[in-house]
């Protein structure tokens, strides 16, 4: 039986029975060589070996799922049953046999809002090993769709409205996961944007967009990633529906990306038989509407060459074999709750965004404190992420009282109340120490939201805030909220939806135990008119927006937001300095296009150990034609941990991505000759340092 082991991000294999084909039958004895990993070339004959040796309705049963989240093995050659866990904020929602209690991680855009490449690793580790404790041989995670409107029903469930941070985070998560030996799943591709009507409508994405904004994510998944598979969205896209588009599917991911995985549908997203199969689809979920009993006709037809059924094969075997699980499952192994659950704890942290801090109102220091009231549905019980597919069951959740009264101390007492009655909450709250409002949001797949407070809750806050001017609000929401009351009220903490950990990571950033150092991965809009798009309810879901998504309509447009992308506040302060960019000036057909570093300083000023996440945005000159760009776009992002008054130097190369526009002439990315600004900053509005790079051509 081949069994993986991962140590240090590594996977060591190892043969406990040899068997034909080298692959596992229960009569196997068990012994214990060791072997080489697979090369993906290895496994890929391998793979066409097995394949060989099918019969049509063997192969047949192997392209569609079974229900209950399996695909069915097939005895007589040792293909082993497929079992497949939803998964973008931790093992969720696997077959029969293989799902249970696992961690609850923080939600993806919590994830996304760390800016930080190796907490997502750690989060991609948690999901994979978990996945694989339940014997499961892919989680469908990560989902990197663009947050295009705030208002998106799985907004949660991805990584915020910048394709360079999604790209960034998306690749380290895959690492994560398949570094445990279980095969990761980019979704939904693409164009998923919005829940009202996912399953019909039309997204409707010009050539540049779909390039600069909708497609990198994917792109860096499949390139960078090296993502074993994607899956299929719902929606048309530019009148086709994802899982039949030849052009998604085989042109620009199979052969332009060169994408050596396999696709799946999302559930119930086919819809048609071979169409949807000689676009590029190769496993139909979760049942075999279309790719079963009417394929096998379709290829005795010759209407589906029996290459193109052989390759869908492959694909996914070769995927398997390359993280070691093409094997029948293991016994189910028990989740080590209490290390995976620090480990959670630590991203949620790292992830709470530091909005407003008046008066260093904030952290709360317990010794001199007697009384904190405190205030809202999301205090009455914790908060662990939105609803649908992706919700886990926790193997534990520490609700905010507790998490609070633990690190405040038993000197400290502790009201709670629901806030339902503003009047009640305002006599409390007045004669507190200090009053902290938690307020939550609801999101769920299947249905997109307003990202407007309730009336109940934006009178709680008035009511609180003018009965006691030492008033916090924490948010638990999985996007962006209007906040009415902003002006009034001193201090202000996004917590994302914290995940199992929530009472514990909000009582350490509010008590300072740690330090603030999450970032918005997305625009907070002052208004809802603000916005550069708004959900449609029509089937014709136009992105007349373009590439002006997120902080770029803002910059654009010249509109303040409530607060911008990459904002986030500290305990402490960083001062930014002796930035170089190298080279200062080269041409387009220079070697060094690919590789233009970025060189400055960041020194901790304050008093306390604090965590920067540095951001570098690049601004293109005047573009051929008319053009129009956003006046920047983020192309490197580095977070760094800084005692007081420590400084360290940070290194960034830019690549030729970083200056390239996608001309929709040549069907290709072109860079423009001129000016580049490179501008450095602690927020997309905060540029604390500028210098250039000249292209010439």
């Amino acid at each position: 039986m081949l069994r993986s082991l991962h140590l240090a991000g590594k996977v060591f294999y190892f043969v406990l029975a040899p068997c034909a084909l080298g692959l596992a039958t229960a009569a196997c004895a068990q012994t214990a060589a060791v072997i080489t990993p697979p090369s993906i070339s290895d496994c890929i004959a391998k793979a066409k070996q097995i394949v060989a040796q099918m019969t049509l309705q063997e192969k047949i049963s192997q392209v569609h799922g079974w229900g209950n989240r399996t695909v069915t093995g097939v005895p007589r050659l040792h293909i082993p049953i497929y079992n497949v866990t939803n998964g973008p904020a931790g093992a969720a929602n696997g077959g029969t046999g293989h799902q249970g209690p696992a961690t609850a991680l923080p939600a993806p855009i919590a994830l996304a809002a760390t800016f930080d490449t190796k907490q997502a690793y750690l989060y991609g580790t948690i999901c994979g090993k978990e996945a694989l404790d339940y014997s499961n041989n892919m989680i469908e995670a990560p989902a990197v769709n663009i947050a295009r409107v705030p208002e998106g029903g799985r907004v949660f469930e991805g990584f915020g409205e910048d394709p360079y941070l999604s790209g960034i985070i998306a690749v380290a998560d895959i690492e994560g996961i398949q570094d445990q030996g279980v095969n990761a799943e980019a979704k939904h591709f693409a164009g998923n944007d919005q829940e009202t009507n996912r399953g019909s409508n039309n997204s409707v994405i010009d050539e540049r967009t779909l390039r600069e904004i909708t497609l990198p994510p994917f792109e860096a998944a499949v390139k960078d990633g090296h993502v074993d598979a994607v899956m299929t969205a719902y929606n048309h896209l530019n009148g086709q529906f994802c899982s039949e588009n030849k052009n998604l599917l085989t042109d620009i991911l199979k052969t332009e990306w060169n994408f050596d995985g396999y696709t799946t549908s999302d559930f119930g997203a086919v819809h048609s038989t071979i169409p949807s199969a000689l676009a590029g689809l190769d496993l139909e979920m979760p049942t075999g509407r279309f790719f079963a009993s009417a394929l096998a006709p379709a290829v005795t037809n010759g209407d589906v060459p029996i290459s193109r059924i052989d390759d869908m094969l492959v694909r996914r075997f070769s995927k398997m074999m390359l993280r070691g699980t093409f094997h029948d499952p293991l016994p189910n192994v028990p989740i080590p709750v209490e290390a995976d659950g620090a480990v959670a704890r630590q991203i949620a942290e790292s992830a709470v965004v530091l909005l407003k801090n008046d008066n260093g109102l904030l952290p709360l220091k317990a010794n001199k404190l007697h009384t904190i009231a405190l205030f809202g549905a999301a205090a009455m019980k914790a908060t662990k992420m939105g609803g649908g597919s992706s919700a886990v069951k926790p193997a534990y959740l520490i609700n905010p009282l507790d998490g609070l009264q633990k690190k405040a101390g038993t000197a400290v007492t502790i009201t709670l109340d629901d806030g339902r009655d503003p009047a009640a909450a305002a006599a409390m709250a007045h004669t507190a120490d200090v009053a902290i409002v938690m307020l939550k949001d609801r999101e769920s797949e299947g249905s997109d939201h307003k990202i407007t407070l309730s009336a109940g809750d934006n009178a709680l806050v008035d009511a609180v805030v003018a009965a006691n001017p030492k008033t916090i609000v924490v948010l638990e929401t999985g996007s962006a909220v209007l906040m009415p009351w902003i002006q009034h009220v001193p201090a202000v903490l996004e917590a994302w939806y914290p995940g199992e950990e929530n009472g514990n990571a909000v009582a350490d950033i509010l008590f300072g135990a740690v330090n603030p150092s999450g970032k918005l991965p997305l625009t907070f809009p002052a208004q809802i008119s603000d916005q550069p798009a708004q959900v449609e309810t029509l089937r014709e879901v136009n992105y007349t927006e373009g590439i002006f998504v997120g902080y770029r309509h803002y910059d654009a447009h010249k509109i303040e937001p409530l607060f911008p992308f990459g904002h986030g506040l500290s305990y402490t302060s960083f001062k930014y300095e002796n930035l170089t960019v190298s080279p200062p000036a080269l041409s387009i057909a220079s070697e060094a296009i690919s590789r233009v570093s970025v060189d400055f300083d960041i020194t901790n000023t304050g008093g306390v150990a604090g965590a920067e996440a540095a951001q570098v945005y690049v601004g293109k000159p005047s573009l051929p034609n008319g053009l129009k760009d956003a006046p920047d776009w983020l192309k490197g992002v580095q977070k760094v941990s800084l005692n007081p008054a420590e400084t360290k130097h940070v290194h960034l190369d830019l690549n030729a991505r970083a200056f390239s526009y996608w001309d929709v002439t040549s069907h290709s990315w072109r860079i423009a000759p001129g000016d580049y600004r490179i501008l450095v900053g602690s927020t997309s509005r905060d540029i604390r340092l500028r210098g250039t790079t000249a292209i010439a051509r």
